[in-house]
């Protein structure tokens, strides 16, 4: 799989220039850094991609996934993992149900809670299969955000401050996690943060004011 961007250009609803025509392209596996302060457009570009632009933005230029175009395909059909900085699991739902709602809609309902119970188990938190996400911890909810995620099949990710909410203790430990989840399933994946840390080993980073995306040595 492979994200591509062809000089894509973004307005806001003023007319103010967010971003210049940019172009570039996220191989599988790759991890592709957007670094720049606050109000640059980083998470806007996120949601050009997603598709979840606000209707008083404006873009032009071309997006692929795989060579399919994706600027007038719906939402739900593009194919996207999207991980936030808030997990957004669902309340009302145990741990092993918020996996299971992610599953693609082939899964028979039967097998849906199987899957999800398997997932757990592959990443040892099976015990919390029956708890609220009220009850586990900030950890444990990022890395069960980040499975559901996956469990969706994306074809590409997106990041957008994923790590930002975690205390020390935890960030260097699931920020690897992550990562490795990503290049295993040889994703493309487009990330937003503020913090070099999180830059991963010898990635590239694409910078404000926006240019080429440049190799990120010993981050």
């Amino acid at each position: 799989m492979t994200l591509l961007l062809n000089k894509i250009a973004i307005t806001d609803g003023n007319h103010k220039t967010l971003i210049s025509p940019i172009s570039f392209t996220v191989a599988a596996g790759e991890i592709l850094s957007l670094m720049g302060p606050s109000g640059c457009g980083k998470s806007t570009l996120l949601n050009v991609i997603a598709g979840h632009l606000p209707h008083d933005f404006h873009c032009s230029g071309e997006i692929y996934l795989n060579n399919l175009l994706l600027n007038n395909t719906a939402v739900e059909k593009r194919n996207i993992g999207l991980l936030f900085q808030d997990d957004l699991l669902f309340p009302h739902l145990n741990i092993w149900q918020n996996l299971a709602v992610a599953l693609p809609n082939t899964v028979k309902k039967s097998q849906r809670k199987m899957q999800a119970m398997e997932t757990l188990e592959a990443i040892n938190l099976s015990f919390l299969a029956d708890n609220s996400p009220a009850k586990i911890s900030g950890g444990q909810r990022a890395r069960i955000s980040m499975m559901r995620m996956l469990l969706a099949q994306p074809a590409a990710v997106l990041l957008d401050e994923p790590f930002n909410k975690l205390d020390k203790s935890l960030r260097s430990e699931f920020r690897d996690w992550v990562f490795q989840q990503i290049q295993e399933r040889k994703l493309p994946a487009l990330m937003v943060t503020h913090d070099q840390a999180d830059l991963p080993d010898n990635g590239a980073v694409l910078q404000w004011p926006w240019q080429q995306p440049k190799e990120q040595l010993n981050a």
